[in-house]
């Protein structure tokens, strides 16, 4: 996930040593680590015309580092016939349409109707059986709903506590503005606010949901930021 301007920094620094500017990384032999085809461009609240800017950037990145082009989805290799299917869309060989749209098959899709209940069918479609099985964790690790926007996780997450049985827990973040004594910042502004790496200011749980670690709290015993983890207990914060 590296920053695209690190690469072409790398790429630069390549020709003006070697004195090469027309082949790429002057010709030395690079090796990434990742899947080209899965790295998508991410513009920080940007405009249309800026993600597809961006989309051409890592095209034209795409196309001078062909060699590196892989050949197994080692991610989905347990499912030969989605990790097939993801190889022909990253390679550009599955058929498209005259305006390049691809169609997904319908056996991967859920069917959108429009109604408040749509998010409810995709819920019960990718935790099948929730209740019975939220005491597994091979069960409750490998399944995820994924969003493009923050607000609409936060929705999904809301949704998602319902459908676990229990009681719900409610904790609620403190926070103040410092050296801000013309309360410029009042604290029920504050509250609305979701920085990136932090819950939200009312966090909902219950007991068998899952959770994403944030932060690196004990690397050495793999509790790291990303890390999955399943609510087994609560308690009151005085």
């Amino acid at each position: 996930m590296i920053k695209r301007q690190g690469v072409e920094a790398l790429d630069n620094s390549l020709h003006d040593i070697m004195d090469r500017p027309e082949l790429s990384f002057a010709e030395k032999t690079m090796v990434f680590g990742g899947d080209f085809k899965q790295v998508l461009p991410i513009v920080q609240r940007g405009s249309r015309a800026q993600v597809v800017g961006a989309s051409l950037r890592m095209s034209y990145l795409w196309d001078s580092m062909r060699h590196l082009q892989l050949v197994h989805n080692m991610r989905a290799k347990s499912n030969l016939w989605f990790a097939g299917y993801l190889l022909r869309v990253g390679g550009g060989s599955e058929e498209a349409t005259v305006n390049d749209e691809i169609c997904l098959p319908h056996d991967i899709c859920v069917p959108h109707t429009g109604e408040d209940s749509d998010l409810d069918t995709l819920i019960d479609c990718i935790f099948s059986n929730l209740n019975a099985n939220m005491s597994s964790k091979d069960y409750i690790t490998s399944r995820a709903i994924l969003s493009t926007r923050h607000e609409w996780v936060d929705m999904i997450n809301m949704k998602m506590i319902g459908h676990f049985h229990g009681d719900e827990m409610v904790y609620y973040s403190f926070v103040c503005a410092v050296d801000d004594p013309h309360k410029y910042y009042p604290e029920e502004f504050l509250n609305t606010l979701t920085p990136n790496g932090l819950p939200p200011h009312v966090l909902k749980l219950k007991i068998g949901c899952l959770v994403i670690l944030l932060r690196n709290i004990d690397p050495v015993n793999r509790l790291c930021n990303g890390t999955r983890l399943i609510i087994r207990g609560s308690k009151k914060i005085p």
